[in-house]
């Protein structure tokens, strides 16, 4: 039974550990942070001293949104932002003349005006700004100038958003190359358990393997949205458009990736029940463990790979990766690995398109990772 001193210090540690990441969070964030400051200002500056606005709030707030930490595109998110200001200004003038001023307004206006912002558009900034806009025009006065200012603001927070994305200084390979090798990693401790299921002959072990596999998914999620932005930044920033052919190889990589760690779920699903049925000999059991494990050291030589920023030792490390992954496809045969019964064979069936994944992922295109794959 927990004394009353140590639930006491339950708060305490976890109080501890919150303060610790968030000192974390704040100085990883201090850089962007800088550039949100910097940019807001700018746009608010810009637009009440250049433009003769008065109180441009939303050229700084536009600015936030479309700079932001998020993955999501910057200039799909400047877009948003405009082109939502622009037709909520729209809608909210339209109803303001056919329905007047008052709440019952308003909700009618908020409601029509989110209901056609989700159709025309999916994104949660799209139907922010539609649905805020139509509802301070019909609650608010007008600035000077008319309601379109808001709309002229909006853009100049996103153009200053696009032009500290262009000059600012950022390698748009590093954020996704680090999250590439954590989710290799997490592929290879995946096939390592798939191994010592197999080699112990250990269905509750596959299952455990199935679910780090699908624990997977959002690091893919992730990366897809990492990437999107990254190779946004290397086509739109001057200084990293020299980059953009390797954020490419990148994306073509993850692609492969992701449908090598959707076939580790097959497998591993399907394990669980060979072992259940005993439809593996120890033989075959030790061939095919060894051969997991043998797939596993290749996946990490290619996060490795894929991780590494200079030229020559990620050449060096894909050679390593596809040497190993090749030596496992040339052995994916059921007899190759004494595999006798069709529940063991299917299993082979199900291993061998996650290998020419795994191959492709290095640089090989389909036909020549195919070909290493030994005829049934």
């Amino acid at each position: 039974m927990a004394t009353s001193g140590s639930r006491a210090k339950r708060p305490a540690s976890f109080l501890r550990r919150r303060a610790k990441v968030g000192l974390l969070r704040s100085r990883n964030s201090v850089w962007p942070a800088l550039q949100i400051t910097v940019c807001s200002v700018g746009a608010y500056a810009f637009a009440q001293y250049v433009l003769g606005h008065e109180g441009p709030l939303f050229a700084a707030t536009s600015s936030i949104i479309a700079l932001g930490f998020s993955r999501d595109p910057r200039i799909r998110k400047v877009l948003e932002v405009a082109a939502g200001c622009t037709l909520g200004i729209v809608v909210g003038d339209s109803l303001l003349h056919l329905l007047g001023v008052g709440l019952w307004q308003a909700a009618v206006v908020i409601f029509i005006s989110v209901m056609l912002a989700r159709f025309l558009d999916s994104g949660s900034i799209f139907t922010t700004q539609l649905g805020l806009q139509a509802l301070l025009v019909v609650l608010l006065p007008a600035p000077d100038g008319g309601p379109f200012t808001r709309s002229l603001d909006a853009v100049v927070g996103g153009a200053f958003a696009l032009l500290i994305t262009m000059l600012v200084p950022r390698d748009p390979r590093r954020e996704p190359k680090v999250s590439l090798r954590e989710l290799l990693d997490e592929l290879a401790k995946v096939l390592r358990e798939t191994a010592e299921a197999v080699t112990r002959s250990d269905s509750t072990r596959a299952w455990h393997a199935l679910v780090r596999a699908r624990n997977c998914q959002p690091l893919v999620d992730r990366l897809s949205g990492t990437l999107r932005s990254s190779r946004e930044v290397a086509t739109i920033s001057p200084a990293n458009r020299r980059h953009r052919g390797e954020v490419e190889r990148l994306e073509k990589a993850l692609h492969h990736i992701d449908l090598a760690v959707r076939n580790s779920r097959v497998f591993s699903r399907r394990l669980a029940s060979v072992i259940n049925n005993a439809a593996l000999t120890e033989e075959a059991m030790e061939n095919l463990g060894a051969l997991i494990e043998d797939t596993a050291d290749g996946v990490r030589i290619l996060a490795a790979a894929l991780s590494e920023t200079e030229a020559g030792s990620q050449e060096s490390y894909l050679r390593r990766a596809r040497n190993e992954l090749e030596a496992v496809a040339v052995s994916l045969h059921p007899n190759l690995l004494s595999i006798k019964r069709l529940e063991g064979e299917g299993l082979v069936l199900l291993y061998r398109p996650m290998i020419v994944d795994l191959l492709e992922a290095t640089g090989l295109d389909h036909e020549d990772a195919q070909s290493y794959l030994p005829e049934l």
